[in-house]
């Protein structure tokens, strides 16, 4: 697509950028309709964000700011309003500028994520499910499970601190949810989904015991460096169904178009227009 004096910029602020699949999805989807915008990654490490973030929305055609790992959360803080996903989640993933300058932010991992279970057939209203990563992704997608009716929730994370503060955010805004923290054992879950970063660099530790997983559980696995990662590739080998990282992506894209102000579509539509690469 042609780039112009009048091309209105979604900044992706990451760190890596390698694994980087939105530009590959949303782009096409801009050409496609004729809405003169662009995702641009944007490289950032943690100690720059804050400063990165108001720089960029300094600038006068900026339209939003994709937020992803590892600044979830820190965008959380920064904002001057956020959703109600965000005050659960601890997190935030989307921020746009309102029409009186103030910076807003809403949360849409989550939403992606039961979407795509729930269009795969998972019941997920009395399940158990084991959440491992409580990071910005994680956060959202416990509390979406949580708004889905799930019966319980497990929560793991090398920083136990990061488990037990959202455990207490769950308990408070879903008291009849039994949340528990402290194992990753996948034993006896309905679903076990990794949120953490492990399996976006060659040589990863795999975020549970896969030899623990039974047939019977689903797995979902938030990593997009490769369609199948080395952790749903082993939970395959279990029998276990699984849902890939791009399938939460594109499931999560139409409500952010809404909340950018885009035209909206289905995640079929942008399925036959991506040029997702690995």
């Amino acid at each position: 697509m042609l780039i112009d004096g009048n091309t209105e910029l979604i900044a992706h602020l990451g760190y890596p950028t390698h694994s980087f699949k939105a530009p590959m999805i949303y782009n096409p989807y801009f050409e496609s309709i004729g809405v003169n915008a662009v995702v641009v990654p944007m490289g950032c490490r943690a100690e720059a964000f804050a400063d990165v973030l108001r720089s960029v929305f300094a600038l006068e055609n900026i339209r939003g700011a994709l937020v992803t790992m590892p600044h979830k959360v820190a965008a959380a803080g920064l904002l001057d309003e956020v959703s109600p996903a965000v005050h659960v989640a601890g997190a935030c993933n989307a921020v746009k500028r309102t029409s009186d300058g103030r910076l807003a932010g809403d949360m849409f991992d989550g939403e992606g994520f039961v979407r795509g279970l729930r269009r795969k057939g998972l019941q997920l209203r009395g399940a158990s499910a084991l959440v491992v990563g409580c990071g910005g992704v994680g956060c959202a997608i416990a509390a979406s499970l949580a708004g889905a009716e799930v019966a319980a929730i497990a929560l793991f994370d090398i920083d136990p601190g990061s488990a037990q503060s959202l455990a207490q955010r769950l308990d408070t805004h879903y008291p009849d949810i039994a949340v528990t923290t402290g194992s990753n054992d996948p034993t006896g879950f309905d679903l076990v989904v990794n949120a953490t970063p492990l399996g976006m660099n060659a040589g990863d530790p795999l975020p549970v015991d896969v030899s623990r997983l039974q047939p019977g559980t689903f797995v979902g696995e938030v990593v997009m460096k490769s369609e199948t990662t080395a952790f749903l590739a082993a939970a395959l080998a279990r029998g276990c169904r699984v849902q890939v990282g791009t399938d939460m992506l594109f499931e999560m894209i139409p409500p952010y178009l809404e909340f950018f102000g885009f035209p909206t579509t289905t995640p079929e539509a942008l399925r036959s227009i991506a040029r997702v690469q690995y």
